[in-house]
């Protein structure tokens, strides 16, 4: 995989796709400077914006009005300035999404039409979709009288400027199209989203992904799949990052907080940290299963075999800072492995792990939009079938709420315990976008009773005077992740966000709930997930590795090392992950405590080179666990260093001096620095110093 043309198209694709969307908001008469009213020469049927005098007619106008509703709705919460910005920001990474989904789905002949629309299968300029255009007219949905026309002209003629009109309807269609088998990705586009973007296979972000991105790194026979997503992901936010992370060292807005915070996790430490949780624990029901030579970096050391029962389908793993899904996504090929040996096929396998295994939450669209894809990329791999039928699954984003009408509650039918419940989380989800996966609970909720109450809402299909119909969708998906956010797991893990310059209304949240924890968001993460897991369930983690040394997250080590035990742990060359100017670790807890409890551990500070190096010498001290780099350690040791900080390297015969009843300064001796032993000799006065030496 080549990332630096990875990097190179994804930050020149956002680059060009918000200059175009600004160049026709500014036709539209849309600017910093607020809406234009329409030129006086318009009429019902065309309007004229801008300095250019463009026009609009037909269903556009309609559009323009929807997008001027859109952003008027927006400035409501933030500057005008602001609102546009983030509406710009939106539209062009909905569209990047559904390019770059389109063009995995067309390498690996996903579409349900089996017609590249971006590329030729050929290697033609044209893509198939145009010369191919009446043989799919059913798979599009059909053309109107207009469509029909303006395809069938640009097939006789082959003009340049024919073809761009034709691929613009047809690529739209397609987008449509897709809908019915990807509504979370393809949302129709019969709207603004539609206004502000035209595609062009000539020139632009197609062309330039079709070019530059080599197409085997689609390709998931040939290790294409979530990894590629995942970096154009990480590129494509490259410059908002930068620009957040160095704006004056102020706090970080609620709005930048998915910017400043999100990094993509390197595959082999994705592997390791599923490996060593999921398969782990797998392995603790089934020591003998085969699924152990798969697991390729599954640390040395001792499993515990359990003896109670086990079902696959109630297992559950989650992800609450999923980012495009990377973690989910090899949890489900291992997933598939146990499903099989259970004697499950993969078709029946894959809609289990969907419904009933997998759960993942996301403060940002754009992300939430791409982990979704993925997953169901994976599960078409395992199924050719899953896309030709409603899917259920657990993935879920963050939608900060307002406030629901009295109207509403009004119509429930619930006990006044329900909706007091109810006023509740609404309140708490006002802050969705800015808490995430830390909102905390005073109480555990009766969910059956609230999602009775929200369900005994009548489905509103006429006019909709109190927003009931809006209300009822926002209620339940409030209702589902809180519900995610109140359920214990098998596994919890995550590349959790790293950020410890928190706004106010975040670090007084933090100080309040988490304030022994608080000294960055990351340590928060580490807490709240272990504790989300089950009793003997497991928690894995990349984070920054400061937490293992320094005193601002002494609370969070004394809590783990009194109640918690350290499976695994992976220190990384302080420069190694090249992402990120952070030194980074990769660990492992399990939620259960034993006085004896003995982590496995690997100190890799002096192998440099980045991740790669990295990952050798882990698959190294894999197949050989005598190397000098790896160590077991009982956790009680920790605790005899003051401030109990992770030392898992130093000698019994150090331990043992923290071990002495009394400590150096304790034992009464007299103390003295540095002393010349002839003061009168050596010492000088200021005035006895030649200035001019």
């Amino acid at each position: 995989m080549d990332k630096k043309a990875i990097k190179t198209f994804a930050i020149q694709a956002r680059r060009s796709l918000i200059e175009s969307i600004k160049l026709k908001l500014e036709n539209l008469g849309i600017t910093k400077d607020g809406v234009a009213e329409k030129m006086s020469q318009s009429t019902n049927e065309i309007e004229y914006y801008g300095d250019k005098g463009l026009s609009i007619t037909g269903q556009d106008i309609r559009r323009r009005r929807e997008l001027v509703a859109r952003l008027k709705g927006m400035a409501k919460q933030e500057e005008w300035s602001d609102a546009l910005t983030d509406l710009i920001e939106e539209v062009a990474y909905t569209w990047f999404n559904r390019i770059i989904a389109i063009r995995f789905m067309e390498v690996n002949e996903y579409l349900p039409s089996g017609v590249r629309v971006l590329s030729s299968e050929t290697k033609l300029k044209v893509p198939d979709i145009l010369r191919e255009a009446f043989e799919i007219e059913d798979d599009l949905g059909g053309y109107s009288v207009d469509e029909h026309e303006i395809i069938q002209k640009a097939l006789d003629t082959e003009d340049p400027t024919d073809m761009d009109a034709a691929y613009v309807i047809l690529f739209t269609k397609q987008a449509n199209a897709l809908n019915h088998y990807l509504p979370e990705l393809f949302e129709k586009t019969d709207d603004f989203m539609q206004l502000l973007f035209t595609p062009s296979y000539s020139s632009g972000v197609i062309k330039d992904l079709v070019d530059d991105i080599k197409e085997d790194d689609f390709d998931v026979d040939k290790g294409g799949q979530v990894e590629i997503i995942g970096w154009l992901y990480q590129y494509y936010n490259i410059e908002p990052h930068d620009k957040v992370v160095n704006i004056n060292g102020g706090p970080i807005k609620t709005n930048d907080i998915p910017a400043a915070t999100q990094l993509f996790t390197t595959d082999w430490v994705v592997r390791y940290m599923v490996d060593n949780s999921l398969g782990r624990l797998y392995l603790e029901y089934f020591p003998d299963s085969p699924i152990k030579a798969n697991l390729t970096y599954l640390l040395p050391g001792p499993i515990e075999t359990r003896t109670d029962s086990f079902d696959l389908s109630k297992l559950k793993v989650l992800d609450d800072a999923m980012g495009s899904g990377h973690i989910l996504v090899y949890a489900f090929d291992l997933l598939i492995q146990m499903y099989e040996e259970q004697g499950y096929g993969k078709r029946d396998a894959t809609d289990a792990i969907l419904a009933h295994n997998l759960y993942g939450l996301e403060i940002d669209k754009r992300a939430y939009q791409l982990a979704y894809f993925a997953l169901m990329m994976k599960a078409r791999q395992y199924n050719r079938r899953i896309l030709s039928k409603p899917v259920r699954h657990n993935l879920h984003v963050f939608e900060s709420t307002v406030d629901v009408p009295n109207e509403v509650f009004e119509k429930m039918n619930a006990s006044k315990d329900t909706i007091g419940d109810l006023h509740t989380l609404v309140s708490i989800f006002k802050q969705a976008k800015l808490l995430g996966s830390i909102m905390h609970f005073e109480k555990k909720f009766d969910f059956d009773a609230l999602f009775s109450a929200v369900n005994s809402l009548p489905d509103s299909t006429q006019l909709d005077l109190f927003g009931l119909q809006a209300a009822k969708n926002s209620l339940l998906g409030i209702l589902k992740i809180a519900q995610v956010l109140q359920t214990h797991f098998d596994v919890v893990a995550t590349n959790p966000p790293y950020l410890n310059r928190m706004n106010g209304d975040l670090k007084k949240y933090v100080k309040k709930y988490y304030k022994a924890y608080s000294g960055d968001l990351f340590s928060v993460f580490i807490w709240k997930n272990i504790e989300m897991t089950k009793q003997d369930g497991y928690s894995a983690y990349m984070t920054p590795f400061v937490w293992m040394f320094i005193k601002t997250y002494e609370g969070l080590r004394k809590s783990i090392l009194d109640s918690k035990q350290i499976s695994s742990l992976i220190q990384m060359e302080y420069s190694a992950f090249e992402e990120a100017t952070v030194p980074i670790n990769t660990f492992v807890l399990k939620n259960d405590m034993s006085a004896d409890s003995t982590g496995t551990y690997l100190k890799l500070s002096d192998f440099k080179g980045g991740m790669e190096v990295q990952r050798r010498y882990v698959l190294k001290a894999v197949a050989d666990p005598s190397v000098s780099y790896l160590y077991r350690t009982k956790q009680t040791n920790f605790e005899k260093i003051p401030g109990s900080p992770l030392c898992y390297w130093i000698s019994d015969r150090v331990l043992k001096v923290f071990s002495l009843p009394k400590k150096i300064n304790e034992l009464g001796f007299s103390k003295k620095g540095l002393d010349t032993g002839e003061n009168t000799k050596f010492y000088r006065l200021w005035f006895e110093v030649n200035s001019g030496c």
